[in-house]
């Protein structure tokens, strides 16, 4: 083995933006699908919670710790919403242009990026692939306020809650958050572009919608390139 080295050239990573972000509504068969582009997005912010350890005593020791389950949450924050995202803000369409609110709310799926960047490439080097599963959003605060000398644009904020799905493929536990890191899937490992593959499903082609397929069919794509 050698030395650890700190810092060496093209070693110092870093994460930023957001881009991306497509909205996918879930069907009766529990598929999400419709994607739609979600413009003006300026924040999504991850918010786990729970794993928190229990202490159990014995002997006149600590004698271990018990994990409680970990809960997936996500704040979005955006200028502006597609028209989609209404019957999960817990809004209905009585008429044409006519909006009623405090309806149900539905559940969706998201898949976003945001870019690596490194000391040589910028935040150019790669990105990160980010969905999210069974997600629904809480009510929030919208404030509007007069225009004056410094206009400002209004920030929409909802809090999503989520509630994990199966992982059949290994010994995984059910999850609401996969990540994808493109700098894993060069010429190399990924020589026939299983990542395009993907993301050609995510955001839609010429011939097919874009749907967000759940996370045994990621990993069969990301492993063969197709999805039966």
């Amino acid at each position: 083995m050698s030395r650890i080295i700190w810092d060496k050239t093209g070693d110092r990573y870093y994460e930023t933006g957001v881009d991306h972000c497509v909205l996918y509504l879930i069907n009766q068969q529990g598929k999400y699908v419709n994607g739609v582009a979600w413009n003006g997005i300026t924040a999504i912010n991850e918010t786990p919670s729970g794993a928190d350890a229990n202490p159990l005593y014995a002997d006149n020791i600590k004698y271990l710790n018990l994990i409680a389950a970990e809960d997936f949450g996500a704040t979005i924050e955006g200028y502006t919403y597609p028209d989609e995202w209404m019957e999960c803000d817990g809004s209905a369409e009585i008429s044409n242009g006519v909006i009623a609110g405090q309806q149900a709310r539905k559940t969706f799926g998201l898949s976003f990026r945001t870019k690596v960047g490194n000391d040589v490439d910028g935040q150019d080097h790669g990105y990160k692939l980010h969905l999210i599963y069974g997600a629904m959003a809480s009510p929030s605060e919208r404030g509007f306020q007069s225009i004056n000398e410094s206009p400002e644009a209004v920030t929409f904020s909802w809090t999503v809650t989520t509630t994990p799905v199966d992982i059949t493929t290994g010994d995984f536990k059910p999850t609401a958050s996969i990540t994808i890191d493109s700098r894993k899937f060069d010429s190399t490992t990924d020589p026939n572009n299983h990542l395009k593959a993907l993301e050609d499903i995510l955001y839609g082609t010429e011939n097919k919608d874009p749907i967000l397929p759940l996370p045994d069919k990621v990993i069969e794509i990301l492993t063969t390139g197709q999805m039966t």
